[in-house]
């Protein structure tokens, strides 16, 4: 699907009119030829920066390692709850069946705040990546993605597993960076995408 979406004139053609589209459904704008949801849209800009063995924790559906298969990468996703799709379904991210040093890239797309144990799992990440690997992950502020989820009606990941305890509505700059820093995380870069609306960063392991 993500395939007939990656011409530059379709991203720029999506990015003028992205803030007409965050108030239509996104199973309608799914359905629309040459219009990528909120989900395509950060599912392209962590492709461009992944490389090597990959792991998607949070993966959802697992559309960001399908896709990065289909473009000769090799990758695992892996969620605690039955989105379909997943290549492992695990009771806690934080205790993950994968040996020391294994994966070159961790990716935390849209998911960080959904995890109530999140300073446990960040451990998990450092242990399970590679000498300077990279974990990246996408971050809404607290008030857009409060704004988001109560608007979202069509959001599953609401409306049917909804918010448990320990869950939050987005992270806040220096919560994010107290979260990664003291997990043995550097900051190497970050960009805003979306009109400015959703932040991806990138974390080299120290």
């Amino acid at each position: 699907m993500l395939e007939k979406r990656s011409s530059k004139f379709v991203e720029i053609l999506n990015s003028i009119i992205f803030p007409i589209k965050i108030v239509i459904p996104q199973p309608i704008i799914n359905s629309i030829p040459f219009l990528t949801t909120n989900e395509d849209i950060r599912i392209q800009e962590a492709l461009k920066w992944i490389h090597g063995y990959v792991l998607d924790i949070g993966c959802g559906a697992n559309k960001l390692i399908k896709e990065y298969r289909q473009k000769g990468g090799r990758g695992l996703g892996v969620d605690v709850y039955d989105w379909g799709g997943q290549d492992l379904i695990v009771e806690n991210t934080g205790k993950l069946p994968f040996e020391k040093a294994t994966f070159d890239t961790a990716t935390m797309i849209a998911c960080i705040n959904h995890i109530p144990n999140r300073g446990e799992v960040m451990l998990e990440v450092y242990r399970i990546l590679k000498p300077d690997g990279h974990l990246i992950l996408t971050n809404l502020s607290p008030v857009l993605s409060a704004i988001w989820h109560k608007y979202a009606f069509w959001d599953k990941d609401q409306h049917q597993r909804g918010m448990k305890e320990g869950e939050v509505f987005g992270l806040k700059e220096d919560e994010l960076e107290g979260l990664t820093a003291k997990r043995g995380f550097v900051l190497e870069k970050k960009r805003s995408f979306s009109w400015n609306l959703n932040t991806i960063y990138l974390y080299r392991k120290r």
